[in-house]
């Protein structure tokens, strides 16, 4: 009997082994668990096997505030504004600049072509400026300018003003102080002065205006400033009608005293500067012009 039953166990055994037993207790239970292919959060996931969404790639509005959106959107315009006004500010410049450089370019080939003329009146080579000899209604005045730079007084500056040419005689040179009377090289000054004045404006109506600073008067002979520019005034007059070409029906006579100063009196610098004899040349011309020239006095 013993036997047997060892037999029998052994044959299960056996037969367990061989075959297996799904009811063995001392089998481990299978796993049931599904393999998952996702890699580790370590592990870089390849850039095709993400999913592509086009809402992604898109800047989101949704989270924003209305009025912040508003705020940019105003100051975008604003900046656009204001480029836009500096382009519109630039192209009135370009504009007014354009428009200056062509009335410029106008003048200058007007100037030209005036000078050119002159210089055919006159018989001389083109583009050598010359004054013209004959003008019944003036010279305008870049006529009077050009004619102007021939003329050659050394210290001394002719200068326009308006229309008309101003020379400045220092009185100093001319006079004696607080006195009418030349000077031996005041004489030579003025010859100079007329010569050089009729070579370039022939004939020309001429203003001789006298000046004094506001020092008081060294001599007793003039009791105003008025009355010593004055007499230094026709002192010129004088000696241009009787010593040069000089006609009295172009000349005329204005006396300021110490009214116009050109610079300040406050310094002696000043004061001898503002103490003159301007010759003023007008741009008509004097009928004396054609009058035959007085006879002077032989030079001894």
């Amino acid at each position: 009997m013993a036997m047997n039953i060892s037999r029998c166990a052994m044959s299960l055994l056996l037969g367990a082994a061989i075959f297996g037993c799904t009811q063995n207790p001392f089998r481990p239970t299978a796993s049931t668990t599904p393999i998952s292919l996702t890699p580790p959060a370590a592990v870089a996931v390849p850039a095709h096997t993400l999913p592509q969404s086009s809402a992604s790639l898109q800047p989101s509005y949704a989270d924003t505030d209305p009025r912040q959106f508003e705020a940019t959107l105003v100051r975008s315009r604003q900046e656009t504004q204001l480029v836009q006004d500096e382009v519109t500010a630039l192209r009135e410049q370009l504009a007014s600049t354009t428009a200056q450089l062509a009335q410029a370019r106008t003048a200058n080939a007007q100037a030209g072509l005036a000078q050119t003329g002159v210089n055919q009146q006159v018989g001389m080579p083109v583009g050598q400026p010359v004054a013209p000899s004959t003008a019944t209604g003036g010279l305008s005045p870049v006529e009077m300018q050009l004619a102007m730079a021939q003329i050659a007084l050394p210290g001394m500056n002719p200068r326009m003003d308006g229309s008309v040419v101003r020379v400045d005689i220092p009185a100093d040179s001319l006079f004696e102080t607080g006195s009418a009377g030349l000077l031996p090289g005041g004489a030579a000054i003025l010859t100079q002065v007329a010569t050089e004045v009729q070579r370039v404006y022939p004939g020309h109506f001429i203003g001789i205006e006298g000046h004094t600073d506001t020092e008081p008067l060294q001599n007793a002979s003039w009791g105003t400033p008025h009355q010593l520019s004055v007499a230094r005034a026709s002192t010129v007059f004088d000696f241009f009608t009787t010593r040069t070409p000089m006609r009295q029906g172009q000349l005329f006579l204005v006396a300021h005293g110490s009214n116009h100063p050109v610079v300040s009196n406050a310094t002696a610098a000043g004061r001898a500067r503002n103490r003159r004899i301007e010759l003023v040349i007008y741009p008509e011309r004097s009928t004396a012009a054609a009058e035959p020239a007085p006879a002077l006095p032989a030079s001894g």
